[in-house]
């Protein structure tokens, strides 16, 4: 059964060759707000991305100005947004405390959750502005292309909301406490030139150069190792939360793994041999 692709609650998917998943919003005309039906959706794509070997690198975006401008507030309880769901509606909770509870971390911190756990590399190609939940999902992912009409921020101060998906824990991680103290409390709203000096994207791009950017970086992670860079992915994730010897047990054990593959003797063949190594024959053959 191959990746699911086409149109489903508030976002589409297509296949890019070699094994490249295109997640694009498609509601440009609410900034790609995010709903309780598109989360699920996300969640349901991703899991499928990651249980299936034609998937080696996912990319989101989104169409028009917006890459995804936070939670629709006002569609939020809404299931029209065109397409196909992949999964059946249930409440998105919010109605008191403890629904407010369960919503987030059922739902909302399940999406970010979701991306971090994919053991596949992940890009947010970043299209125009990104708060709040926009943040938070670009945040989650390995590596963040923007382009310069890109606008980012959590800005959730500016309505006495938290940033309530772990946007606090990424951009800690991402920025350290001084920073981030300053970029949450100062309620700041960045430009891509900013977001880039703060160490927030990767590479900043003119807006035309975009798709073709992202599609460059994916093909260039698709075509590398894939067994040996997901164990090193989740090794380098692991390493930024644990100490110094449980991070190298860590690293052990995934190294029983993969220097026994063999895009390891192909590796150190096409070292000798000097030519350009062929990685993934095991995903060739399926």
């Amino acid at each position: 059964m191959g990746m699911p692709t086409g149109k489903f609650s508030g976002f589409e998917v297509s296949m890019n060759e070699p094994g490249i998943a295109w997640f694009e919003f498609n509601t440009p005309e609410r900034l790609n707000g995010m709903t309780t039906a598109i989360k699920r959706d996300l969640i349901e794509a991703m899991t499928h991305a990651q249980m299936n070997d034609d998937v080696r690198v996912l990319v989101f975006t989104g169409q028009g100005r917006g890459f995804c401008a936070g939670d629709d507030l006002k569609a939020y309880k809404g299931t029209e947004l065109g397409g196909t769901p992949l999964v059946q509606p249930i409440p998105p909770g919010h109605h008191n405390a403890l629904g407010t509870y369960n919503g987030l971390r059922a739902i909302s911190q399940a999406l970010n959750t979701s991306v971090r756990n994919l053991d596949k590399i992940t890009i947010a190609a970043i299209n125009g502005v990104a708060i709040q939940t926009g943040l938070s999902l670009a945040l989650s992912c390995d590596f963040r292309i923007a382009s310069e009409s890109a606008r980012l921020g959590s800005a959730t101060l500016r309505f006495g909301l938290l940033p309530d998906e772990g946007g606090q824990f990424l951009l800690v991680q991402l920025l350290g406490l001084s920073r981030a103290l300053d970029f949450v409390m100062r309620k700041r709203i960045v430009t891509a030139t900013e977001a880039h000096d703060l160490g927030l994207i990767h590479e900043v791009v003119a807006p035309e150069a975009l798709r073709s950017t992202a599609l460059a970086w994916a093909r260039e992670f698709a075509n590398g190792p894939q067994v040996s860079m997901r164990l090193l992915k989740r090794s380098l994730y692991n390493a930024a939360e644990q100490t110094w010897p449980q991070a190298l047990d860590d690293i052990a054990a995934k190294t029983a793994i993969s220097d026994h593959h063999p895009d390891v003797k192909e590796g150190v063949g096409a070292f000798h041999e000097k030519r350009k190594p062929r990685f993934n024959a095991w995903l060739e053959r399926k």
